[in-house]
């Protein structure tokens, strides 16, 4: 569990510390608001777009053994950023920081559902989700104190000895698991195609607001859709697909990726605006900005491991439904940030009503997309499920904030970026409403009887590259060896 949780919160941090830091980055480099989004976008383009074969390679070669060259490669991206010169290789950096992410982090779910009995994994599932969330939130506070301290280049470098300890716990204590049906072979065409797809309409919406660029924008919004018409004839066509459009003839699993889809998008908007706006217009420090989203830090570790608990009993819906709509409120409270804006008073209490509706929401969502599909294809349906939550969050921040009016070098004109900062969480709140209302239509609780019933069992199994023992409930039982 602690290498699983400390692999994937790098990839959680990494998604988030980089915000508190893009004013120190955009004075560095004299950069404007739509240099500072690719350094923030380019990670999540990649992640998205080979999250998918991260998963798919898990699955076919061993998890634990791509988990630990995905944390390895990060590593040495997060060198590479530390190091770079100029704004075109940071996010050059941050674009290969996104490949070696995308091959640990599916991998670090998929060792939890391949490893953990059935009777314990939601609290396996529940706990990782709330530790890794806690990663994710104390990102910003963790990137402020080392701009503050140190320089921006920190928040990369502080990364390097982190992953060193994850790889010597996870060669010691992670067995290795793999799926022994899955092919040999690798749709490389699919995620060529897939990222060309991502690429191509992320810099079609951040170009979109810059003035001149209505050419280039019309051109790569033309790539990116000729590459998603390509991606989907590929996908339908390869015998051993990066996305098995079989997984979504399951009604569960393709509506828990579409609330994804939409929630997530409102919150890489969110993490990316909120410790900017603390810092332009409310006049916060990078540590006291970063240490706002603290209290959602705490709620998460408080409350997730409880609320797969929850989950588990009651089924999903309910927690997905008004999870996002709790997530909503948060927001209009944080409407009133403005110059001169007290924590207390102010800051605090939409920063605690939102970090709560993180807290009812993140791990049911996990277990409903795990729990829809069967456990020997978990690296699969966590890459799919973190593919559809990173893509969400990669056209959100490509396209809101250019569409509320943050562009050019807004972040030095406190009255332009509070006045889209507002119109940025007003977007968020309807994303966030929609997205519990499509839950509260679309999502099932299983049904559970006496026969279904999960039971408490103590399995033993070999640290051999196959499954780990599976016992199922009901008339039939089976186990792997």
């Amino acid at each position: 569990m602690a290498a699983t949780v400390l692999g994937s919160g790098l990839a959680g941090i990494d998604a988030t510390v980089v915000s508190v830091a893009l004013p120190s980055i955009g004075r560095s480099f004299d950069a404007s608001f739509a240099e500072l989004q690719w350094v923030v976008t380019a990670y999540v383009l990649t992640l998205a777009a080979f999250i998918l074969v991260g998963g798919a390679l898990g699955d076919r070669f061993g998890r634990r053994r791509v988990f630990v060259g995905g944390v390895v490669w990060f590593a040495v991206a997060s060198l590479l950023c530390a190091l770079a010169p100029t704004p075109g290789l940071l996010v050059a950096g941050r674009a290969l920081q996104g490949v070696g992410a995308a091959l640990f982090v599916p991998g670090s779910l998929a060792i939890i559902q391949s490893s953990v009995t059935p009777a314990d994994r939601a609290r396996a599932v529940g706990a990782w989700s709330g530790l890794g969330g806690v990663a994710s939130a104390a990102g910003p506070f963790v990137g402020g104190w080392l701009v503050n301290e140190f320089a921006w280049n920190w928040i990369f470098l502080v990364n390097v000895p982190l992953t060193g300890v994850v790889v010597w716990a996870t060669l010691h204590h992670v067995p290795e698991t793999c799926d022994a049906s899955a092919p040999r072979s690798l749709d490389w065409a699919g995620g060529v195609l897939g990222a060309a797809a991502l690429a191509g309409l992320s810099y079609a919406l951040i170009a979109a607001g810059a003035s001149g660029s209505a050419g280039y924008a019309t051109g790569a919004a033309a790539l990116g859709v000729v590459a998603a018409v390509a991606f989907v004839v590929v996908e339908r066509r390869s015998s051993h697909p990066m996305l098995p459009f079989r997984l979504f003839s399951s009604p569960q699993f393709t509506a828990t990726n579409i609330v994804t889809f939409i929630i997530y998008g409102a919150f890489g908007v969110v993490f990316l605006l909120v410790v900017v706006e603390l810092q332009v217009v409310s006049g916060y420090g990078p540590v006291a900005a970063g240490a706002s989203l603290l209290p959602v830090t705490g709620l998460m570790l408080l409350l997730s491991p409880q609320s797969g608990k929850v989950s588990a009993r009651i089924g999903p819906r309910l927690q997905m439904s008004v999870g996002p709509l709790v997530c909503a409120v948060g927001l209009l409270l944080m409407l009133r940030i403005g110059v001169d804006a007290p924590f207390v008073t102010v800051v605090l209490p939409g920063i605690l009503v939102f970090g709560l509706g993180l807290s009812v929401l993140v791990a049911p969502l996990t277990s409903s997309a795990l729990d829809s599909v069967p456990a020997d294809h978990a690296g699969l349906a966590s890459g799919v499920n973190n593919a559809v939550a990173r893509t969400g969050g990669l056209v959100a921040v490509a396209a809101i904030p250019a569409l509320v009016g943050l562009t050019g070098r807004v972040y030095e004109s406190p009255v332009a970026f509070d006045a889209g900062f507002d119109k940025a969480l007003w977007t968020c709140v309807v994303l966030l409403t929609i997205g519990g209302v499509v839950a509260a239509v679309t999502i099932d609780n299983p049904v559970r009887t006496s026969a279904t019933q999960p039971r408490r069992v103590h399995l033993r199994h070999c640290t051999i590259a196959a499954p780990p023992p599976v016992v199922q409930t009901g008339p039939t039982r089976r186990s792997g060896t």
